[in-house]
This record gives structure tokens, C-alpha cells and sequence, in this order.
């Protein structure tokens, strides 16, 4: 397979790394980001899939608790 054929980087070139060293652009890892020049195309896949995940992840309700205002209401 030519390097024409391989699976395409996801880069949006909107690098910036949260805490957890994660592409807050593209939502891979720093790890996974450094390997993409030498990962063959079922790595590629597979990082794609976990990136995926961490973007759905964030962008679920669920993952926004405990941002923003506190819970608990106006109990005394």
C-alpha cells in the first residue's frame, strides 16, 4: 500500500493538550500523535476509534458534572 492509501491523520491543526496530554483538536494522545508517522493502517484504525471515544466522552452531559455550578441546591 502506498503512503497515498494509508488512513488519513485527523489533525484539524487545532493542537492544544489538556491535562491528560489529549488533543483538545483531534483528541488523540501525545503518544498516539508522535507514533502516527510509523503506525501501519489497523493502529491507525484502532487510534481513531479511541480518539472517537474521548470525544464523545467529552462532549457527553455526563462528563460535564461537577463543571460549572455546584450541585446540592438550597438545602441548609
Amino acid at each position: 500500500m502506498s503512503g497515498l492509501d494509508r488512513v488519513a491523520s485527523p489533525c484539524v491543526r487545532n493542537c492544544c493538550l489538556d491535562d491528560e496530554d489529549v488533543c483538545l483538536g483531534c483528541f488523540r494522545s501525545l503518544s498516539e500523535i508522535c507514533g502516527w508517522s510509523v503506525a501501519d493502517d489497523g493502529e491507525r484504525l484502532s487510534c481513531l476509534a479511541r480518539a472517537e471515544q474521548r470525544k464523545a466522552a467529552k462532549k457527553s452531559p455526563k462528563a460535564q458534572v461537577g463543571a460549572g455550578e455546584p450541585t446540592g441546591g438550597n438545602s441548609p
